[in-house]
């Protein structure tokens, strides 16, 4: 079974001596530029996409795979690598992660075509699931119990300067050298970060000693999880543009139904398991759990439509849509930085259900954006649906951790972050099947990269971009009400 190698009390001492040093804040630095140049990745990869559409005269859909082969990549080996850090201890892993990420962003930058661009990103997602496994778990282990709001909100906060950083020097780099020169940015501050990690980061300090798990690895669990998280993410996406009834889409869909049966049968029985399942049984895991799945999947297409929306549909130029993104990712940051101390305070329930009502209730209003809507209405309101993912997501990881033991928080970690990435995914894939619907049956087959004002192409596209924004807001929705089932730690 899971044991831990030192005793409560010692757990405690190590929190106390985290507090009273600044150690928390140079563990934090180190793991945050890693953290902070993966959510860039993102954000920046999402301003250069419309560059790299037009670059290899890519449809919607097989653009979109850019974005997704890395989030498919990452959700499939997250909680594997979540569990080999547990074990072979999280400096050495987070040490692998940012060399393959960095080595991954080289290739990128070199790539001729489509497919090497794809496994480049493949390799960089490998190397940042290696790191999202473990971030959360080393912020929790030296940032004190009474300061874990404040830990995760500084996670928020890296995540949102991240998302500022992509648009901001993404939209001038693409201007000036090509979409190449975004990748070859993304592995210098990788790059620089592994000596101060091998400096700085102590195993006994961010928890690897207290937390490793003695025991055998699951490798069963491991691949069945990895092999039902890729067959149903490609079954969702549908990459390969097959029809829905088509015997490829039925075999992905039985065969990651079947995987997934195996894995629970296997992990509920094998006394070493991957993931501990009957976690789910408490109550404020499963409804935390649940209203972070929704609300990441009703607001994760924002940041992939709108660099279309602005550039392609309305002529703006890459920075110009890079400022537009900017601010939307500034009021995440902002909020987050506050929003994680202040539910340590007054308990993560209120922030989360302010959180969630804001980016629904923005889901709405980008349903009623058009070809004429100005940018003086796009930036204040991707400014407010920013500040209402701050305001949500550091209180809800703070919510799902603390009804979990301390010796589960590596595991849960990347099981949270599993759940972010699964579900940025899914919202992805279902807002490019809407308006790729919606495009089809106006008539219109352009690429992705040629949707103009001109030609009426834009039409079609805002058309399903706006249907889109509807569907997703009612997951939002749906977030709110789940997250009502949710407790503060304090009740």
């Amino acid at each position: 079974m899971e044991t831990t190698e030192i005793t409560a009390d010692q757990t405690d001492n190590a929190a106390a001596a985290a507090a009273t040093d600044n150690y928390k804040w140079k563990a934090f630095t180190v793991v945050g530029i890693a953290l902070f140049t993966m959510v860039m990745d993102f954000s920046v990869t999402g301003i250069a996409l419309p560059t790299i559409a037009k670059d290899f005269s890519l449809t919607l859909r097989v653009a979109s795979w850019v974005a997704i082969a890395g989030s498919l990549t990452i959700s499939a080996a997250l909680m594997p690598l979540g569990r080999l850090a547990d074990i072979a201890g999280r400096k050495s892993v987070h040490l692998a992660g940012i060399t393959l990420f960095a080595g991954g962003a080289v290739l990128a930058a070199l790539s001729p075509n489509l497919p090497s661009l794809l496994a480049a990103r493949v390799v960089m997602a490998l190397g940042a699931a290696m790191d999202q496994a473990l971030v959360m778990a080393i912020v929790v282990a030296v940032f004190p119990p009474a300061e874990r709001g404040k830990g995760l909100g500084m996670i928020t906060m890296a995540v949102g300067v991240g998302a500022i950083a992509g648009p901001i020097l993404g939209g001038p780099l693409v201007n000036a050298f090509g979409w190449r020169s975004v990748f070859w940015f993304l592995s210098i501050p990788t790059a620089l970060s592994f000596p101060l990690a091998v400096l700085i980061l102590d195993d006994h300090r961010i928890g690897t000693v207290r937390d490793r798990i003695s025991g055998r690895y699951d490798w069963f669990g491991a691949f069945t999880s990895a092999g039902a998280m890729g067959l149903a993410i490609l079954t969702v996406t549908n990459p390969f543009d097959l029809g829905w009834t088509s015997a490829g889409i039925i075999a992905a869909a039985v065969g990651a139904a079947f995987l997934t049966a195996m894995f629970i049968f296997w992990e509920l029985r094998t006394p070493y398991p991957m993931f501990n399942l009957r976690l789910f049984a408490l109550p404020q895991f499963s409804w935390s759990t649940i209203a972070r799945f929704l609300g990441f999947f009703g607001t994760s297409a924002v940041w992939f439509l709108m660099p279309f929306y602005v550039q392609n549909a309305q002529g703006y130029s890459p920075s110009a849509t890079g400022l537009v993104i900017f601010v939307g990712a500034l009021g995440m940051a902002v909020t987050g930085a506050f929003a994680g101390r202040l539910s340590d305070r007054f308990g993560v329930k209120l922030f989360t259900l302010a959180g969630l009502a804001v980016t629904a209730a923005m889901g709405v209003a980008f349903a009623s954006f058009n070809l004429d809507t100005p940018l003086w209405l796009i930036m204040p309101a991707l400014a407010i649906n920013g500040i209402g993912s701050g305001l949500w997501m550091a209180p809800n990881m703070s919510a799902t951790l603390g009804a979990v033991e301390h010796s589960y928080y590596g595991i849960v970690s990347a099981f949270l972050n599993l759940v972010r990435n699964v579900a940025t995914v899914g919202g992805i894939a279902v807002a490019t099947l809407v308006v790729a619907t919606v495009m089809l049956r106006r008539g219109v087959h352009a690429n992705v990269g040629e949707v103009s004002s001109a030609d009426g192409t834009a039409e079609a596209f805002v058309a399903g971009m706006r249907l889109a924004f509807l569907v997703l807001a009612a997951f939002s929705a749906v977030a709110f009400l789940t997250a009502m089932k949710t407790r503060d730690a304090k009740a």
